[in-house]
């Protein structure tokens, strides 16, 4: 069985994401969305909330499951689930130039590969960042994000 880890803070889950996984979803047997706390960022939505939306939004497309990736390595991680490979989107030159070193540095230290999809052209500037940026300032997102990010934004918004 070919498994593959798509990992990734998910603050939120937007429409880019969802392309890259459902992709995903048909080149391996099964495709885990491992949800990250990741420290470096101010998380809008808890790793829960995050791993509620994405089970949500994944829940009609096969082989497709959501777990929380803790705070360890990711080859680790991988390891423990039987992941054969990572799933990264990249929507740019820059995207290459940041996870380059990550998935050498992965294959260093478990042999795991890391298997690049370049992102569909209508979600190249799609980020999580601009994202909530563009709602915190009273932006429409809707067409970025998938329904139950849509909600969970609109509650934050009344609240």
């Amino acid at each position: 069985m070919q498994l593959a880890v798509c990992p990734g803070s998910f603050d939120p889950l937007h429409n880019g994401h969802v392309e890259i996984v459902a992709r995903a979803s048909n080149l391996f047997d099964e495709v885990i969305v491992a949800i990250s706390p990741n420290m470096h960022k101010n998380p809008m939505f808890s790793v829960q909330e995050r791993m509620d939306m994405a089970r949500e939004t994944f829940s009609y497309v096969r082989g497709v499951s959501v777990k929380p990736l803790g705070s360890g390595l990711l080859t680790e991680f991988c390891k423990e689930v039987g992941a054969n490979a990572l799933v990264k989107g990249l929507r740019d030159p820059k995207d290459l130039a940041y996870e380059s070193p990550m998935a050498t540095m992965n294959r260093h230290l478990s042999g795991l590969e890391t298997v690049f999809l370049a992102a569909d052209g209508r979600y190249t500037h799609l980020s999580s960042t601009l994202v909530k940026e563009v709602h915190s300032l009273g932006g429409d997102v809707s067409e970025f994000v998938p329904r139950a990010v849509q909600r969970r934004l609109h509650e934050r918004r009344r609240s």
